[in-house]
């Protein structure tokens, strides 16, 4: 998760860019006495297949996106146990434990197994595995936690992030600002990243900006604003034209326009805040082509507004254009539009087009629901800073991805359950997303890998794995297979994507979904379902493990 994104030059990555914290002892406990009890009992040479998946779509929606793959690859790639790991398990474990057994971990990597995976930024479905690790039993026994924690989180606030991006549409720009409400560094580097996986245009997160080569965004504080209480607060009043370099008092032009502007927008002068009006200035001399400036500190209509006004009217004289505003409290779709007609009447009181277009921002709590409310509203707003409901999931904090072991030396488990819902689809599977001829996704389809690739054009039948009447025939007018080789022999297998390109993906992957499947409200359910031939599989096996009952 702290790692630095590289060039498109750098797509095979090294075996340093990787978070110290990500490392086998990033385990639980259950882990390595399972992987004693199958040492012990000999079961070194076991090969096993495991599935990674998720059973149901987060924040009542109807997709997910598939993110953090690249980390579970650098997992896998340093993947070592070393010196101080072992005296530290040889610590907590019992006496009893072998001393070969450290040893064996001792000398343990990943270079025999085997990951498949959907392409990371994909959308992706409950059921279908997202990773399959085919290799030792005890090997992949070890992974699990690991993989677990890399793929939630990230798959979740990707998710998160991609219905925030449909609620505002294209053309509003998304901030994160989650850092200081994020659980924990790591978490909130993770948010920022996946965030703009997801979708976002930038974030308020410094370290997330270096080490991904994120857009890094950010204003100041009402604490800024406060911390002057009137204009002798100054200190510096002057500022350079940025064409002739001629020195001019800013504090005079913006007074000056304050009570112009006053006049002009029937406003009274003396309920704006002078020590407003000062903290304006000092960050605009200090940011002058920057300048942006959060008006809700003392009230947004009959003070902050015409303080910034002044402001951005004297930076104009001086040959700078103001950026815009913040506001961060009180009803933001009517104060978004009293802002917006504001610049508007300056823009054609002083002949000044560019005033009218000032950007407008907007924070305070906002979530997925607050901006579909906004958009009813008719808001004026041209960028969102999103915090805590972005970075912590509130409507949903986990996505509950399962690892299930699926195949045992060739042959195929299944694990039952009263919960239908929670039974396994057994042995090792491929995936297809099958599309209708309007280029919409119509249904994930999983097979037994023995059978043949469903073919474009042809008809197949698919069936829900446990609903026996549930079944329908597709002729697909396109057929693509999910899965993708990603690591065998110790190397990675394919090409990674930069952070830009899994962003990319994101998008494009969602417009193959039809409307209905992302809406916001009763969102149709996507199918994902089985072949006939795994269909009876499964059927089968379930009859052969599920015990026989007796009644007396």
């Amino acid at each position: 998760m702290i790692d630095r994104v590289e060039t498109s030059s750098d797509r095979v990555r090294n075996k340093t860019s990787q978070n110290g914290v990500i490392q086998p002892l990033l385990t639980d406990l259950y882990q390595i006495n399972m992987a004693y009890a199958h040492w012990k009992s000999e079961k070194r040479e076991d090969r096993a297949v495991f599935d990674l998946f998720f059973r149901k779509n987060p924040f009542s929606g109807e997709f997910t996106i598939f993110a953090g793959l690249e980390e579970c690859l650098k997992f896998l790639e340093n993947f070592r146990y070393s010196e101080s790991d072992i005296e530290y398990l040889k610590q907590i474990m019992p006496d009893t434990v072998e001393s070969e057994f450290f040893d064996f971990l001792g000398n343990l990597s990943a270079n025999d197994v085997k990951l498949y995976a959907i392409d990371e930024g994909k959308v992706v479905f409950p059921r279908v595995p997202l990773l399959v690790l085919e290799g030792p039993l005890i090997v992949i026994q070890l992974l699990e936690t690991t993989l677990l924690t890399l793929v939630n989180y990230a798959s979740l606030v990707a998710t998160n992030a991609a219905r925030y991006r449909m609620a505002a549409g294209r053309r509003i720009k998304l901030l994160e600002f989650g850092l200081r409400r994020a659980q924990g560094p790591d978490g909130g580097l993770s948010a920022s990243k996946y965030a703009y996986v997801g979708g976002f245009d930038g974030t308020s997160n410094v370290l997330a900006g270096k080490l991904y080569n994120i857009p890094v965004k950010g204003t100041h504080a009402h604490s800024y604003i406060s911390s002057y209480s009137s204009l002798n607060d100054l200190k510096h009043e002057t500022l350079k034209h940025s064409e002739t370099g001629a020195e001019m008092n800013l504090k005079d032009v913006s007074l000056a326009w304050r009570s112009l502007l006053a006049e002009k927008l029937h406003l009274i002068h003396s309920e704006a805040s002078d020590g407003e009006l000062a903290a304006f200035i000092s960050y605009a001399i200090a940011f002058p082509s920057g300048f942006i400036a959060l008006i809700d500190t003392y009230d947004v209509l009959k003070s902050g507004i015409l303080n910034f006004c002044a402001v951005a009217l004297g930076l104009n004289d001086l040959g700078y254009r103001a950026i815009g505003i913040r506001i961060d409290s009180g009803d933001l779709a009517y104060l978004s539009c009293k802002a917006r007609s504001t610049f508007a009447a300056v823009s054609q009181d002083f002949e000044l087009e560019w005033f009218e277009h000032l950007q407008i921002v907007a924070s305070n709590d906002i979530n997925e629901d607050t901006i579909i409310s906004l958009n009813e509203q008719g808001h004026k707003i041209d960028s969102f800073g999103i915090g805590t409901h972005l970075v912590t999931c509130q409507r949903q904090p986990a996505l509950g991805c399962v690892f299930k072991l699926v195949e045992i030396n060739g042959t195929p488990k299944i694990k039952l359950s009263q919960d239908v819902e929670k039974v396994t689809i057994p042995g090792k599977k491929s995936v297809y997303r099958l599309y209708g001829a309007d280029g919409h996704a119509l249904i994930d389809l999983m097979q037994r890998t023995e059978e043949p690739a469903p073919q474009s054009e042809t008809r197949v039948l698919c069936r829900h794995p446990f609903q026996e009447s549930k079944r329908a025939y597709v002729c697909p007018a396109k057929v693509e297979s999910l899965f993708k080789l990603y690591w065998k022999d110790g190397e990675l297998q394919q090409d990674m994507p930069t952070l830009e390109e899994v962003r990319e993906r994101v998008q494009e992957s969602l417009q193959t979904l039809r409307q209905d499947h992302k809406r916001n409200l009763n969102p149709t359910p996507y199918k994902v379902g089985v072949t006939d031939e795994l269909y009876n599989f499964i059927h089968d096996l379930w009859l052969q493990n599920a015990p026989i009952g007796e009644l007396f």
